[in-house]
């Protein structure tokens, strides 16, 4: 039976510092209010811990369990959400306000490409020297290129202006059905 301050967020055994705590049985039965002696006797004649479960509740809870198994299980539980969460990353697509037709969709292909896969997908112009006077054209670029994506991702930002560039950035559409 281990005596302190396990982890960081579980208090066990000899730490628990309340003088009345509420106790809560091994199949999760509710035993009542006792002295934290009586409780850390009861734990010890079942060969398992007592962990605080329940810090701020008017007198604390306590468990009676298996602290080290329950630790492993939590690490595991952990491990697999790990390893199925899914990084997005964000793709960059840079065109120009006077993008030829050929080059824009190349440049449409590319960005399907990566909401098909399911990452963002920022779409730039570079305004270059005189360029920056003709926003509209930038604009009209943008907005083409999400009607053409609207399909595969959705406008998570409109076109915006930050500094000589304008961009917008797309999110995939979650199809979980």
């Amino acid at each position: 039976m281990e005596v302190a301050l396990i982890s960081k967020e579980f208090i066990v055994n000899e730490s628990i510092r309340a003088r009345e705590v509420r106790v809560i049985g091994v199949n999760g039965e509710q035993i009542g209010v006792k002295t934290r002696q009586e409780a850390l006797e009861m734990a010890a004649n079942a060969n398992l811990d007592l962990v605080l479960v329940a810090a701020q509740a008017k007198p604390p809870v306590v468990r009676i369990m298996d602290f080290g198994k329950y630790r492993y299980e939590q690490q595991k539980k952990d491990k697999e959400a790990r390893k199925n969460q899914k990084t997005i990353q964000v793709k960059e697509v840079r065109l120009s306000p006077g993008i030829e037709e050929h080059d824009f969709n190349t440049k449409l292909r590319n960005a399907r490409k990566f909401l098909d896969k399911g990452d963002k997908v920022k779409a730039s112009i570079r305004f270059r020297g005189r360029a920056i006077t003709h926003k509209d054209l930038g604009q009209k670029v943008l907005d083409r290129l999400a009607e053409e994506c609207k399909d595969l991702g959705t406008m998570e930002v409109r076109p915006k202006m930050e500094g000589r560039s304008m961009f917008i950035l797309m999110a995939p559409v979650n199809e979980k059905k």
